[in-house]
């Protein structure tokens, strides 16, 4: 499933009007390689037009939702934890960890997998 985030509204989108940009073909080919435990987790297609971001959502149940954000250019891939309410320091993301572009997409669903795997997000 695929949503998009639009001033604060979401909604769900299926197939023909699904975008078609480069960052949501890559994010579609790296959700369709992650293995059967991140696919458990409820992994969502994100496009936010609201934070600038196309990305793969996973709600996890230990912390809340992960996304995994395409990188824009040169920048890195981010594996952000992103929170319903800010915290005390008022933020509304965590920076989990980045990855460089020089991995394909294989490499990009194992990595992210075994993070949120090792690091408690998934069970």
């Amino acid at each position: 499933m695929e949503l998009t985030i639009t001033d604060g509204i979401v909604r769900g989108v299926r197939g023909a009007d699904a975008p078609m940009t480069e960052l949501a073909v890559r994010a579609r080919t790296i959700a369709n390689l992650l293995p059967l435990l991140c696919a458990r987790a409820g992994v969502k297609i994100v496009h936010n037009a609201d934070r600038n971001y196309t990305g793969i959502r996973f709600e996890t149940k230990a912390a809340g939702p992960v996304v995994l954000e395409m990188p824009m250019g040169e920048e890195p891939y981010r594996l952000v934890q992103e929170f319903i309410d800010p915290d005390k320091a008022g933020r509304t993301e965590v920076e989990l960890r980045r990855f460089p572009q020089i991995y394909k997409p294989h490499g990009i669903a194992i990595i992210t997998a075994d993070f949120l795997r090792s690091n408690g997000f998934l069970k």
